[in-house]
């Protein structure tokens, strides 16, 4: 079966009740701190090792964002999102590359498979098959103990959004 057919497979056989309250993911992690500022924008580019341009880039769009207004043109009543108590990276801790699942982080791995990533996708996420680009559309916090009610907190649901897939597809 392709990987995509896999996926989509997958998606539709998660009971996305199991999501109600978000799950904790105890895994070792590299974050910046809370906030958004440049410094915040300069980590997170050095993270990626983007060249220079792309930083100014995200810089520029960051200061035309700080003088931006929250459009209510929509009439949608939603408390005040606080920008500065979000972290805008998180990524596990990884040390040399491993080579194959089995010297993966047995608690990511539980991770991948609760979020029904197939094993090709996993090995590419877990740096094993480096060559292989793929996008993974999930949400992961390794410290949010409430995801979905943190996530409706700041304006956003994302959870409805797999429901949707998981039913339409």
């Amino acid at each position: 079966m392709p990987a995509v057919q896999e996926t989509i497979e997958r998606v539709r056989r998660i009971d996305v009740d199991q999501y109600k309250y978000g799950f904790v993911t105890d895994i070792e992690s590299d974050k910046a701190p809370k906030g958004l500022s440049e410094d915040t924008v300069r980590f997170i580019s050095a993270k990626k090792d983007e060249p220079s341009w792309l930083t100014e880039w995200r810089l520029g769009a960051y200061r035309r964002w700080l003088i931006m207004q929250e459009p209510r043109w929509a009439r949608v009543e939603y408390p005040k999102i606080d920008y500065q108590d979000i972290y805008y990276y998180s990524a596990p801790k990884t040390a040399a590359g491993p080579k194959s699942l089995d010297e993966v982080d047995p608690e990511l791995l539980r991770v991948y498979a609760k979020l029904g990533i197939p094993l090709r996708e996993q090995e590419a996420l877990a740096g094993i098959s480096p060559d292989r680009k793929i996008a993974v559309d999930a949400v992961f916090d390794s410290g949010c103990h409430d995801l979905q009610g943190r996530a409706r907190q700041g304006g956003r649901d994302f959870l409805p959004n797999l429901r949707s897939r998981a039913e339409s597809s």
